[in-house]
């Protein structure tokens, strides 16, 4: 059974830990506290479906009104954790694909839609922090495979309203290579 993502984004950080708090006690899960800007917090939640689950069902009560956006991503894309730690496999080679949106959890969501729709690499998910409460989504590969990657993720973002912008660069300078390092 494939990993499990459960994201909870609240407008305080003081309430944040009091979600994580709730979410670990409720279920045998793994979760990480990410503050984003200006002033929220992102609690990220994983494990196995029905953990995660019963973990955000819980912290999704105890964050109340302060929570802003939450999701549950089942059979999650092994890369899209590595991603989210900033722990991509580094300077990306072919084209560079670039998604950005309006909320973090948006920004999660794509990364595990582009991840699967092509063979592509995950290289950063940037989380809000300096983005205004955004995120970005950084893959590269092949022209092709990070086209079709984008299209793919960039189609329900602009559905739901949440895209800000979908790029393809097919061959980066390599001075914008040094600037995804």
């Amino acid at each position: 059974m494939g990993v499990a993502i459960g994201l909870i984004e609240v407008k305080s950080l003081a309430r944040g830990l009091m979600v994580a708090d709730g979410c670990l006690k409720a279920a045998s899960v793994e979760v990480k506290i990410r503050t984003t800007c200006p002033g929220k917090c992102l609690i990220v939640v994983s494990g196995e479906i029905g953990g995660v689950t019963s973990a955000l069902e819980h912290g999704l009560k105890i964050g109340g009104v302060t929570v802003i956006d939450s999701l549950v991503l089942g059979n999650l894309h092994p890369n899209v954790l590595t991603a989210l730690a900033g722990a991509g496999s580094g300077p990306g080679k072919g084209a560079l694909g670039v998604l950005e949106t309006f909320s973090v959890t948006a920004a999660i969501r794509a990364a595990d839609t582009a991840a699967k729709a092509a063979v592509v690499e995950l290289l950063d998910i940037r989380p809000a922090f300096g983005l205004g409460g955004k995120g970005v989504v950084i893959l590269s590969g092949s022209v092709a495979a990070v086209q079709a990657a984008v299209e793919a993720a960039a189609r329900p973002l602009k559905e739901e309203g949440e895209l800000v912008e979908a790029v393809v660069i097919p061959a980066p300078h390599p001075g914008i290579w040094e600037q995804m390092a």
